[in-house]
């Protein structure tokens, strides 16, 4: 199972509980994991976490295409039926608008395609005013997970060395 990374979990990461200076071996997995083609996030994702120009910026420049996924021709058919059921929910024009103008599309339609899991801090939400994304992934039948559940279903661990 390959897991698709929303742009929150790397912020709330770096932010919150995996901060880049005092929890290095959690961007370590990520590493180490994308390297075993089991983590990775999109292109676009990659993009709006370059436009903060922080430490997070410069880590995800550093991790390339190979971990920030482009486009490619299976996303077409999957874009397709995305914006199909956008489109087909009580969703507010303004939600689907935005919704088929950001990375939230394109990481939903990735998932479809290759079947990926997706991992976002998003809860699922009764709003016409947004739409989430474990709520296109309920409707479009792809699995969404939390950090926390990806990191335990996966048995990672970040242990302290000893001192010496």
């Amino acid at each position: 199972m390959a897991y698709l990374l929303d742009a929150n979990v790397f912020i709330q990461a770096k932010n919150l509980h995996y901060g880049l200076d005092f929890c290095p071996a959690f961007w370590e997995w990520l590493i180490e994991n994308n390297a075993s083609e089991r983590v990775f996030s999109i292109e676009k994702v990659g993009d709006e976490i370059e436009a903060g120009g922080d430490e997070l910026a410069d880590w995800a420049v550093h991790r390339g295409s190979d971990f920030f996924l482009k486009p490619d021709s299976a996303m077409l058919p999957a874009l397709g039926s995305v914006s199909s059921w956008v489109t087909s929910q009580n969703y507010e024009p303004a939600a689907v608008n935005t919704f088929l103008q950001i990375a939230d599309y394109y990481l939903v339609a990735h998932a479809l395609a290759h079947r990926h899991t997706l991992v976002t801090h998003e809860i699922v939400s009764t709003s016409t005013k947004k739409i989430k994304i474990p709520n296109a992934c309920i409707g479009l039948n792809i699995k969404c997970v939390t950090p926390f559940e990806m990191l335990r279903h996966e048995q990672a661990r970040f242990v302290l060395e000893p001192h010496r």
